[in-house]
């Protein structure tokens, strides 16, 4: 068995991005995610540029930024790699579920936490993905246990 490679070596919390479409939630995996700043309390995402998520972020500029559970990892599918233009994902999460209310905002229910985000600022960095900073407004923390990681998905076989 090879090495991997140098980007997929290191073990970060996996995320979802919940956007919205009018009254419409979209959800996705993020795994290009890093905060940037303490004061203010700012995050980095990387979005892909084909994705639903692009588009919603194109109309609205507030998310709310998921830490999800181990519990979480069988949504990687749904979530990561099937799309929100074809895919109605909330449909599909309600249907089991795993929506909940946050904030006013739909959620999944049981993430490790939620950061309230209002985008700052973008920038096209010449990739497949577009870099967004976005401030959190609010925050909360359901539990530091658990959470799921990048490298959960490769040991399991659900990436790479």
């Amino acid at each position: 068995m090879g090495f991997k490679r140098p980007w997929n070596m290191v073990d970060m919390p996996v995320y979802s991005l919940a956007t919205h479409d009018g009254d419409q939630v979209n959800m996705n995996i993020c795994t290009y995610v890093s905060a940037i700043s303490m004061k203010p309390k700012l995050f980095m995402i990387a979005i892909d540029y084909a994705t639903k998520t692009f588009e919603n972020l194109e109309k609205r500029c507030n998310c709310v930024l998921q830490i999800l559970h181990q519990d979480h990892s069988n949504l990687v599918k749904l979530l990561g790699k099937k799309s929100g233009k074809r895919t109605n994902k909330a449909d599909k999460l309600a249907s089991k579920k795993l929506i909940t209310k946050w904030d006013g905002h739909e959620v999944l229910d049981g993430a490790c936490g939620y950061l309230k985000l209002i985008m700052k600022g973008r920038k096209n960095v010449q990739g497949d993905h577009e870099l967004f900073w976005f401030e959190v407004v609010k925050s909360k923390t359901n539990s530091e246990n658990n959470i799921l990681m990048f490298q959960d998905l490769i040991e399991s076989g659900i990436i790479l």
